[in-house]
């Protein structure tokens, strides 16, 4: 309960500081989020569970298969893939938003109310670890791990493949150059 306090004390700070539309932004982040927030339980009784995408249930069975990869723009294609369920690769550079100090800060303090709100809520579960684990939620919360897992092992190969095949990115990291030689290019 002191979380919940303290991260809605810093989110009130915020409102008050110079940055009163970034403050705003964060605050119906807060409203948009609270009732996932607060239902946190239902996954804890595996009432609701988190979808895996497709693209992962694919890699976590073969992340290496590299079947109907023959050509640079569908390795790229597969990696958009991934990227789109798992967010953006370690290599990307950073996005150049536009967005201000303040925003980012709103954003920050938001999701610290989240979770606080989750955390006070799922510590009301008496012996929620086997909660947990009688009700397979705690299985299926390592299965989503092991798809991301495997998702990210795949993605890597992907642009392994790619800089071997000396495609450009995103078919490769950021950052490689492909060699200008007669090699495979894979168009």
């Amino acid at each position: 309960m002191h979380k919940l306090l303290v991260a809605i004390s810093v989110s009130l700070t915020l409102a008050g500081c110079n940055a009163g539309a970034s403050a705003r932004g964060g605050a119906q982040q807060v409203g948009a989020g609270l009732g996932d927030a607060v239902t946190a339980p239902l996954d804890d009784l595996n009432l609701r569970r988190q979808e895996i995408p497709t693209v992962l249930l694919q890699a976590e069975s073969n992340p290496y298969d590299l079947r109907n990869l023959t050509h640079c723009r569908t390795i790229a294609a597969e990696i958009a893939r991934l990227d789109e369920a798992l967010g953006p690769d370690t290599d990307a550079p950073p996005s150049q938003d536009g967005s201000y100090m303040s925003e980012r800060a709103a954003d920050a303090a938001a999701g610290a109310t989240l979770d606080a709100v989750r955390g006070a809520v799922t510590d009301f579960i008496p012996a929620r670890s086997w909660v947990r684990r009688l009700s397979g939620a705690d299985a299926h919360s390592k299965h989503v791990q092991s798809a991301i897992q495997a998702g990210l092992r795949r993605r890597s190969f992907l642009k392994g493949v790619g800089m071997q095949r000396n495609c450009a990115p995103p078919a490769a990291p950021a950052g490689f150059v492909p060699r200008q030689t007669r090699g495979w290019t894979g168009g």
